[in-house]
This record gives C-alpha cells, sequence and structure tokens, in this order.
C-alpha cells in the first residue's frame, strides 16, 4: 500500500526528524540549568517555549513572503468552509500540543523524571502504530515492528538502567495522557498530509505554538509566569534559547517530517530525544556514562538507523 505524500523528498524528511529529534534532547540540559539559575516552574517555562518562539516563526513567515513577494495571512485565504476547516485543525493541533507539554510535566511531577519518560515515550510507537494501522491503512510490517521492539528496550535500559524508580498510579496517568496526546498529533499531522493540506509547516507551527501559549497562559500564571534569580542575563539567553532551537526550530522539522515519513517511523526516530539528553547530561553536566546508558543509547541507535533505512528504501519502490 502506498503511503507517500507528495511535497517534501522522503530522506530529507527523514533527516528533518532526527535533527527535530536531536534538538527536543537538548531541551532538558536547557532546563535543567535553568531550574539552577531561578525558582521558574514546568509550567511557565512551557508557556515561554511557545511565547517565546512564536514571534521567531512570525518573523520567519513574514521574511519568507517577503522573498517570494507574495505575503500572505496566518489564515489563508480560501472558501468560509475551508477556513472553518482550517482553523478547527489548528486549534486541535494547538491544544494537543499545550496538553502534550503540560501532562509531561505533571507526570515528571507525580512519580519521577525516569518513569514519566519512560510511559511518556514508550507508549507512542505502540498507540502511534496502532493508529496509523487502523486510521491510515499504514503498515509496519515485521522488520518495522522488530525495530520498535528494539527501540523500546533501548529507551528503558536507557532511562531506567541504574537508578531507582518509584512507579505512581497517578503519574503513570498523567505520562500515558501525554503518549495519547502525542500520539494523536502526529497521526493528525500525518492524515492533514495525505488529504493535502497543512503543507507549510511554519505556518502550522505558527498556529500551534499561538494555541498553546494562549491554553497555558493562566496555569503559567498561577505558577509563578517571572522567574526571580540572581543571573537575569543567564536566565534571558536560556529562555531565547529554549524557544528558538528546541521549540521553533524543532516543531517546524517534525511538522515538516512527519507529513511524509510513516508514522510508526516518526515515533520512533523521535526517540532519539533521550539519546541527545544522556549525551548532554555526560558531556555538559558532569553525569557519570555507566554501561547501562552507553546500551541504550546503541540500542536506540540502531533501530532508529534501521527504520530509517526501510522507510528510504520503501519511498524508492513507490
Amino acid at each position: 500500500m502506498s503511503y507517500a505524500v507528495p511535497g517534501l523528498p522522503l530522506g530529507r524528511g527523514l533527516l528533518f526528524l532526527i535533527l527535530a529529534g536531536a534538538a527536543w534532547g537538548t531541551a532538558g540540559a536547557a532546563a535543567a540549568l535553568l531550574y539552577r539559575t531561578g525558582d521558574l516552574g514546568p509550567l511557565a517555562l512551557s508557556f515561554w517555549r511557545f511565547a517565546g518562539g512564536l514571534p521567531l516563526l512570525l518573523g520567519a513567515r513574514a521574511w519568507r513572503g517577503t522573498a517570494r513577494r507574495r505575503p500572505r495571512s496566518l489564515l489563508v485565504r480560501t472558501a468560509p468552509e475551508g477556513r472553518r476547516r482550517r482553523l478547527t485543525r489548528h486549534l486541535g493541533r494547538g491544544a494537543v500540543l499545550a496538553l502534550f507539554q503540560t501532562t509531561y510535566f505533571l507526570a515528571v511531577r507525580d512519580t519521577g523524571l525516569a518513569v514519566a519518560t519512560v510511559v511518556a515515550l514508550g507508549a507512542g510507537p505502540v498507540l502511534i502504530a496502532l493508529g496509523a494501522r487502523f486510521g491510515l491503512g499504514e503498515r509496519l510490517g515485521a522488520g518495522g515492528g522488530c525495530a520498535v521492539l528494539g527501540a523500546l528496550a533501548g529507551l528503558v535500559v536507557l532511562v531506567l538502567g541504574g537508578t531507582e524508580a518509584s512507579v505512581r498510579p497517578a503519574g503513570v496517568g498523567w505520562a500515558l495522557a501525554c503518549s495519547a496526546s502525542y500520539a494523536a498529533l502526529t497521526l493528525l499531522t500525518r492524515w492533514c498530509a495525505r488529504k493535502g493540506e497543512e503543507r507549510d509547516a511554519v505556518t502550522t507551527t505558527a498556529w500551534s505554538f499561538a494555541v498553546g501559549a494562549g491554553t497555558l497562559l493562566p496555569l503559567a500564571a498561577a505558577e509563578g509566569l517571572l522567574p526571580h534569580t540572581g543571573q537575569p542575563l543567564r536566565t534571558l539567553l536560556l529562555l531565547v534559547y529554549m524557544a528558538s532551537v528546541p521549540s521553533a526550530l524543532a516543531y517546524v522539522l517534525y511538522f515538516a517530517g512527519a507529513a511524509v515519513v510513516r508514522s510508526a517511523t516518526v515515533s520512533v526516530i523521535m526517540l532519539l530525544e533521550p539519546v541527545s539528553a544522556a549525551v548532554l547530561a555526560v558531556t555538559l553536566l558532569g553525569e557519570r556514562l555507566t554501561a547501562s546508558t552507553l546500551l541504550g543509547v546503541l540500542l536506540l541507535l540502531g533501530a532508529v538507523t534501521g527504520l530509517a533505512a526501510a522507510e528510504a528504501r520503501a519511498g524508492r519502490r513507490l
């Protein structure tokens, strides 16, 4: 069954997803540094990722429109029915993205980082593979199934290896909600692309960030919107980095790649996030490189490499 989507070349889509996963992994290290320099909470941090990334996206879109001499409104001019459908998709995607961010932080709060990461990221490929099979008709195949299992094994070894983790039902529930929202975001992006809609990843990301910021604003305000720190310049630079690289840039790459790559493959490639985070933890934060960390990284990289190669071969046969 053909699953190709016209537009971005498949190889470039795979590259975009790899870069997005690596960029997402740097957010954890940046957040750890932010927590050391101030009292900014996780919900406020998530809000500033959206609110800070939105002007960058709008600026990039305006610059691109000027370069093409075709400035366009954020909501493309179409028939009223088309505008309503497009607006509904943008609002839905932004709300799901905000839910994805918020439930992950709640899972970390209630059951700890290790368990929250394993459940939230580990359930994603399973939910996405099922949704893609029954909702989009995308077959993973025996090789792809083995790659998913290998990636999940690598994730468990990488995150839980050598740590004492406590499992709490409330936190696991939040992590599952996070995983479900991530699956919905990936499948919605793929579905829209197969319908020939939402080709502009910058506009898609800008709408998602605008809705996400609006959704998180009251929660962030209740938590404490502004940081109190003795290192304001360091805090500002870290916030700018969070808003630009692992947020605005990474989500543009993610939405562009997820539109042309099979959904299950997307979910496995995005497991590069904990790999990137582990590398930064060892190189920048002084954490010790353990045998379980190395084994988990190798398992994940092997699974991602194998599945990406299979995706590229399948794309060339179409």
